[in-house]
């Protein structure tokens, strides 16, 4: 497998770890599940989900960057990471919290994202 899709397959695998950790408490407290735990508990908790991003991020910036052979420079690993965290996220919440609405202000922000990806990747 390239280099490339090996890189942006970890990313995305890396951002659904990071979505959980940072988000899924959200989730878990408004369907009562963890409603009366500590907050020391959910940081606890967050943090072992977060270990599994670590996992999968560190692996892609080192296989994608092109200080290493691989094909992204610097900057476009991380305007790729942006675009792909706000992707998962979107997916997430639309799933997660059934009531969450996408206005034009939020999708006119995903798609100057997406140019912000056409520009990092101009030679």
């Amino acid at each position: 497998m390239k280099p490339a899709l090996i890189t942006i397959a970890l990313l995305i695998v890396s951002n659904v770890f990071m979505t959980f950790a940072w988000y899924g408490h959200l989730r878990m407290q408004s369907s009562g599940i963890s409603s009366d735990w500590p907050l020391f508990i959910i940081i606890l908790i967050s943090w072992g989900i977060a270990l599994f991003e670590y996992c999968f991020q560190v692996p892609a910036n080192r296989i994608g960057f092109d200080g290493n052979g691989g094909p992204f420079s610097l900057i476009q690993l991380k305007v790729l990471q942006e675009v792909i965290t706000l992707t998962v996220f979107i997916i997430f919440s639309v799933l997660a919290f059934k009531g969450t609405q996408f206005k034009w202000n939020h999708f006119l922000s995903f798609l100057l994202l997406i140019g912000a990806v056409y520009f990092a990747f101009r030679k």
